[in-house]
């Protein structure tokens, strides 16, 4: 065996199993989730020869989560190409923009995946409809649960008093829960009165 073909498969027995980072600023970071906690992820990026670093990343420089072990073999994907494991329960609630948080149903526990599909357009003020993933271009709005995230975007915590919230949006990835607990829905808006209309939101869990 050549020490081409050898350097070869070491790296591949290196990065075969990783879960994958994929940021905001288009950059991919494959390695190991070590914990998700108060907001903040740490990774242990995988880097090859030159061995692993510990990166700290807050949950909203974050896009998406793929884990590793809840990806589903070559093939068996679910239907959509949302990448989303086959055989995952589900369950369908719709999420009224007048509402601060609306009760799922669902009950997960910490480091659970759990995937979302949402569909249609609220009206969150005059002249403001916007879907799941919220206002484009959103200024930062200190009055709203998430701040730095688009108003009126569908977010999610765990636990009725909790104030660790997570922004949801339009992404069918993976979300590592970070509590245990019933998962409740809402949308990142200051002001409910003058909101009108809902989300249609499946859970896949």
């Amino acid at each position: 065996m050549t020490r081409q073909v050898i350097l070869l498969l070491l790296v591949t027995a290196t990065t075969a199993a990783a879960d994958t980072l994929y940021l905001r600023n288009g950059q991919r970071v494959r390695g190991e989730i070590r914990s998700i906690r108060n907001g903040v992820i740490e990774f242990e990026e995988d880097r090859g020869f030159r061995g692993t670093r510990t990166l700290r990343l807050n949950r909203d420089e974050v896009a998406r989560i793929d884990l590793d072990e809840d990806q589903p073999a070559p093939g068996f994907s679910s239907p959509g190409g949302s990448g989303r494991p086959a055989g995952l329960r589900e369950r369908e609630t719709s999420v009224a923009a007048t509402i601060a948080w609306t009760d799922t149903g669902v009950d997960v526990r910490s480091g659970q995946t759990i995937y979302f599909s949402a569909t249609g357009r609220i009206a969150w003020g005059p002249g403001r409809r916007d879907g799941p993933a919220g206002e484009s271009g959103s200024p930062h709005n200190a009055g709203r649960p998430i701040p730095s995230r688009p108003a009126a975007g569908l977010i999610g915590k765990i636990g009725n008093d909790s104030t660790d919230y997570f922004f949801v949006g339009d992404d069918k990835g993976a979300i590592r829960m970070r509590a245990s607990g019933r998962l409740f829905l809402g949308v990142n808006d200051d002001f409910l009165q003058d909101n009108s209309g809902s989300f249609r939101v499946t859970v896949y869990y």
